[in-house]
């Protein structure tokens, strides 16, 4: 068996050859030319790249030729990244070494059509945040002039068109105007790519396993069915509803020294998008089940809002591991009631 670590770059990729006995040689090859590198590969091979940019094609062109690809992690692994001197060689050579220890964190590499849904809602995640930026220009603007609007007035066509006709008699300059007006015309622009995008999701969504169990669950719709899919993926990769706890970073610091246990706030690494989801499914999803809303109101009490919002959305994502895991259809989620498939 060989030991190969990938120093993968956008145009070339250094990589080191590991066997079994330690010895390590060095190749360097263009991206252009990969069925040059495929070409000397065998069945029993085993390689290292870590996730960036590229690093799916590379899997996609090397996969069928080996034993197995490891995609590491590289927020996990700072061997490479705080290393005072380190070169190509040197992180080819130290990703053969650990991958030939099995001692790499592992990345979670979507491929073929859960990649290409997972980038389409990753633009709809930048366009939305895109456009609230563009809501908080407008305010700002406004606000500086006296105008105490509210940003949720610019939400719908018809407060856009509003505000185009107060502009027309508002006492604020020409350059202004001007530029209100471009930011209105971006806004519409954005609305109608971002409807786009979520009827893409919600058609594409809907063809996914698991789609229709998680959206029996009232609070979560069709769009964020979606997109908890393309996080999760397969929820078997997660040995416990506290494994995907940890991925979407909901999931308490802990610092231990001794005989001492603290635990602080959540981590929030993992899932950015995918926690955000949980936590908007979450407020909604409480409004209809019982069980959360009491849940809600004794964290609440004891501990504060934010907290029991984002307690809220950890049991609702236990709910989402379970119900993906059993397959389970809800006839009414506020009893609790499903059928499994």
């Amino acid at each position: 068996m060989r030991y190969l670590g990938v120093d993968l770059h956008t145009n070339m990729f250094e990589t080191c050859w590991r066997s079994e006995s330690g010895s390590e040689r060095m190749t360097t090859h263009k991206t252009t030319c990969i069925l040059d590198f495929v070409w000397k590969l065998k069945k029993d091979d085993v390689i290292a790249v870590e996730a960036t940019g590229n690093a799916l094609w590379f899997v996609d062109s090397v996969k069928a030729h080996v034993k197995k690809v490891v995609v590491v992690d590289p927020n996990k692994f700072q061997v490479i990244k705080k290393s005072t001197n380190m070169n190509d060689e040197k992180a080819a050579k130290t990703l053969a070494f650990f991958l030939s220890k099995d001692m790499l964190p592992k990345a979670r590499l979507k491929m073929g059509k859960d990649a290409e849904l997972s980038s389409v809602v990753a633009t709809r995640d930048r366009l939305v945040k895109l456009r609230t930026v563009l809501y908080n220009k407008i305010h700002n603007i406004l606000n500086a002039h006296g105008d105490k609007s509210r940003k949720k007035e610019y939400g719908t066509e018809k407060g856009l068109a509003s505000l185009e006709k107060r502009l027309e008699t508002a006492m604020i300059s020409s350059m202004t105007k001007i530029e209100l007006e471009v930011v209105i015309s971006e806004i519409r622009s954005l609305n109608v790519n971002i409807k786009k995008l979520e009827a893409c999701m919600v058609d594409e969504g809907s063809k996914m396993d698991g789609h229709a169990n998680l959206a029996s669950i009232k609070g979560i719709g069709d769009k964020a069915a979606t997109i908890l899919l393309t996080e999760i993926g397969n929820v078997n990769d997660f040995e416990d509803e506290n494994k995907l706890a940890a991925y979407f970073g909901m999931v308490p610091k802990v610092s231990r020294s001794n005989e001492t246990v603290h635990y602080g706030r959540i981590t929030r690494k993992g899932s950015k998008i995918g926690r955000t989801t949980m936590v908007q499914c979450g407020l909604i999803a409480k409004r209809y089940s019982p069980y959360l809303a009491k849940f809600y109101e004794r964290i609440r009490k004891r501990r504060g809002t934010a907290k029991a919002i984002i307690a809220v959305a950890r049991k609702l994502l236990t709910i989402v591991y379970y119900t993906l895991k059993e397959k389970r259809i809800y006839t009414d989620f506020a009893k609790y009631e499903f059928v499994t498939t």
